[in-house]
């Protein structure tokens, strides 16, 4: 969850926490099974993913529109992604937020569409830490219930169940219907005569009254007749990104509140840290209420503008609880990624800004091939902790007009990203069939992203949903071809051990260097014992005539300079092809192209 202005708090976060802390060592994964192969995370989102409605009016309602359904992801839906080559499914928007749906018999009302973003609401804006969202269940009494008999068949198909937390904020208005007796509601005993008190839930304003952006409101009074640019919030309380004011703009998450984990921002950050803040237990209370729900793991939303110190305190003791429970952080500052899993004792963590960034500007048509491997070594500590990805709901789709355009241009991204470390790689339902995300669902204009925010069918993915068969019925030839190559890519991931648990040499510097190729061509091996692996990845867009030499240390480690060796595809039905006793081969790669070779 990101947005481009009003980072306030990552900016201070990052500035409070500038000293550099004792070093530590890196702690090891869990020793789990599953996680001995490669990750292979594939994103949904439940409100999208089940849904067949294809009618998909802006700002549609539940009823025009549609909304998935936990029961919707069934066993015919994960047996797909399981043979698509999935090892975790990432549930997205399970917990309840803001919505503008209401459910009165059921005592859910409606939020105030002036601090709600879309028809739907934002999957970040919780407004009940305890209960799922109730347009995701058949019989909204026993919704939760249904998700938990959806985390059983996850599990029945061999696969992990990851779910949203998102510590750093919640809705505007906070109301848990769904909480355990005894738990007390976020801001239940503030003082909200003091912008900050340490055992406060949210940072106050005192003297002001929070006012909706007015751009909200002229550009949804025509969807929403009972919008009226107002919101009785008295005294303000401080937005989930910042900076503390009372007139937040629509860019920023004014539909949020910053949770107090016991930083006073207004005076120079300081920390208050010596007694356990009363949000610190909160939340993990919750964290350990839906690890009681047998859930595998957690991704952290912005789990950079929480204290550090907050996770260093409570994942060991949601980890004492199930110690192969995983927790991935959404971070954007590689400074600080060691900190968050030295101290954090994160697992994985994001990695978009480096490698994602790199790969993007290099299927835009930026040269920038060798700069894969400085990034590599710049991680090479904790590469196997990077979370990988070319789509997820913060970002672009490949095939839309924003990114690439087509598909096909970012496979050679796609094979970088799955196949040049032992951490793990990430897809985004739609992703394996170009989905292109097209059209104006409402909030979200047309942007390339698949909303976040309203009600709306995925029509590329509904093709293969084909009336919830789950089978491409509807796929046209070139969508199933596409689908396909994911499906052997992604399995290959974990099934070959020079990929799962090998080691990593660049190959692309030298060969530049060589001018065996351009700085469009990414190239490099990895190998574990006597499996052996070559990955080329091309970036140009005319065909390259290129020959490829392993490098002298390539060259020693393999023992190759005693003949001819032959090399065999892995990702397609190619004859195999020689590699000259130098360690060289020469090869006509078309526009995009990729090869992953294995010595045979």
């Amino acid at each position: 969850m990101r947005t481009i202005v009003g980072l306030f708090l990552i900016t201070a976060l990052a500035l409070w926490q500038c000293a550099p802390p004792a070093k530590e060592k890196i702690p090891p994964l869990p020793e789990m099974t599953d996680l001995q192969s490669k990750m292979v995370i594939y994103q949904l989102m439940v409100r999208l993913f089940g849904n067949t409605q294809t009618t998909n009016k802006t700002y549609g309602t539940i009823e025009e529109n549609g909304s998935g359904k936990f029961n919707d992801i069934n066993d015919h839906a994960l047996r797909g992604l399981r043979e698509l080559g999935a090892t975790h499914v990432w549930l997205m928007g399970v917990i309840e937020h803001a919505s503008s749906t209401a459910y009165p018999q059921h005592g859910i009302e409606a939020d105030d569409p002036d601090v709600v973003k879309g028809r739907a609401g934002s999957p970040f804006s919780i407004r009940d830490y305890y209960d799922v969202d109730p347009d995701l269940a058949i019989n909204v009494a026993d919704r939760m219930r249904e998700f938990e008999e959806l985390v059983g068949r996850v599990h029945a198909h061999d696969l992990k169940v990851i779910v949203d937390f998102v510590p750093n904020h919640v809705a505007r208005v906070y109301r848990s219907d769904a909480k355990p007796e005894g738990v007390e509601d976020l801001g239940a005993s503030d003082d909200t005569s003091k912008p900050f008190a340490v055992d406060n839930s949210f940072y106050y304003l005192p003297g002001q009254s929070f006012q909706p952006p007015r751009e909200h409101f002229t550009l949804c009074k025509s969807f929403f007749p009972e919008m009226d640019g107002r919101f009785n919030e008295v005294p303000a309380k401080a937005s989930g990104d910042g900076p503390f004011t009372a007139t937040p703009s629509v860019d920023s998450w004014f539909e949020s509140v910053k949770l107090n984990y016991g930083i006073d921002f207004q005076d120079n950050w300081k920390t208050h840290f010596d007694s356990i803040p009363a949000t610190w237990i909160k939340m993990r209370d919750i964290l350990l209420f839906w690890a009681g729900k047998k859930v595998d793991g957690f991704r952290c939303d912005m789990a950079q503008m929480v204290p550090v110190e907050f996770w260093r305190w409570v994942i060991p003791q949601i980890k004492a609880v199930n110690v192969n429970i995983i927790f991935i952080a959404e971070i954007y500052e590689p400074s600080r990624y060691r900190d968050f899993i030295t101290r954090g004792r994160f697992d994985f963590l994001y990695d978009k800004v480096q490698l994602y960034d790199t790969l993007r500007l290099m299927v835009q048509g930026k040269p920038a091939a060798v700069d894969v491997a400085e990034i590599q070594q710049s991680l090479s500590d904790i590469n196997d902790r990077m979370v990988h990805f070319m789509e997820n709901h913060d970002e672009h789709r490949i095939a839309s007009s924003f990114f690439a355009g087509d598909p096909l241009r970012a496979l050679p991204a796609m094979v970088v990203s799955a196949t040049i470390d032992q951490g793990p790689v990430m897809i985004y339902f739609g992703q394996e069939v170009g989905e292109p995300a097209a059209g104006s669902p409402g909030f979200a204009s047309n942007d390339g992203q698949t909303t976040r925010f309203d009600y709306w069918g995925v029509p590329e993915h509904q093709k293969w949903v084909n009336g919830k068969k789950y089978d491409g019925g509807q796929l046209d030839d070139s969508q199933k071809a596409l689908r396909t190559w994911y499906g052997k890519l992604l399995n290959l991931t974990h099934d070959e051990k020079a990929i799962t648990l090998g080691e990593y040499l660049d190959l692309t510097a030298f060969n530049v260097e060589a001018k065996g190729c351009s700085n469009r061509i990414v190239s490099f091996v990895r190998f574990y014992g006597d499996e052996r692996v070559i990955v080329i990845a091309g970036f140009n867009r005319q065909t390259e005539t290129i020959r490829i030499r392993l490098t002298p240390e390539v060259l020693s480690k393999w023992k190759v300079s005693d003949g001819v060796k032959s090399l065999r595809s892995l990702l397609d039905e190619s004859p195999n092809i020689s590699m000259d006793k130098t360690g060289g081969l020469q090869i006509d790669l078309p526009p995009f192209g990729v090869m992953v070779f294995k010595m045979v």
